[in-house]
């Protein structure tokens, strides 16, 4: 990685290499950086807690994704992944987060269908996963 690199391209190449299917353990590094690069990012700190989840860290996941919902409490998948990582710890106060989540996916068809395909590529990425379960019933019931 070179420091010409921009925090915008770093996501970009970040979120295809996700995307092509290189593991979650290549890719922290890329988001840690990118977020110590532009800590005020939400959608980098946002992915960075995604890929904790996938590598069974909740810690490290809710720590990221606390930092997310700080800095955009509206993004309804910062909010998800943080209910993943308190489902994960056993930590209070996770329907407010899915109660958030589900006011915003209901205005927006358009972030209701991101979260819709997060939520399906957790599934393929991590089978068997009861929090995810969980989470996906009680935003998409059906």
């Amino acid at each position: 990685m070179s420091f010409t690199e921009t925090p915008e391209s770093l996501f970009e190449d970040g979120i295809h290499r996700y995307q092509a299917g290189e593991p979650p353990a290549d890719l922290v590094p890329v988001f840690q950086s990118i977020c110590d690069r532009q800590p005020r990012s939400s959608a980098s700190w946002t992915c960075l807690s995604w890929l904790y989840l996938l590598l069974d860290e909740p810690r490290q996941a809710m720590k990221a994704a606390q930092r997310a919902v700080k800095l955009n409490p509206q993004d309804p998948q910062a909010r998800v992944n943080l209910a993943l990582a308190m489902l994960e710890t056993d930590t209070k106060g996770v329907r407010q987060h899915i109660d958030i989540a589900l006011r915003v996916i209901t205005v927006s068809a358009e972030l209701r269908q991101d979260l819709r395909e997060s939520l399906a590529d957790g599934q393929k990425r991590k089978p068997n996963w009861p929090s995810l379960d969980r989470v996906q019933h009680w935003l998409f019931p059906i």
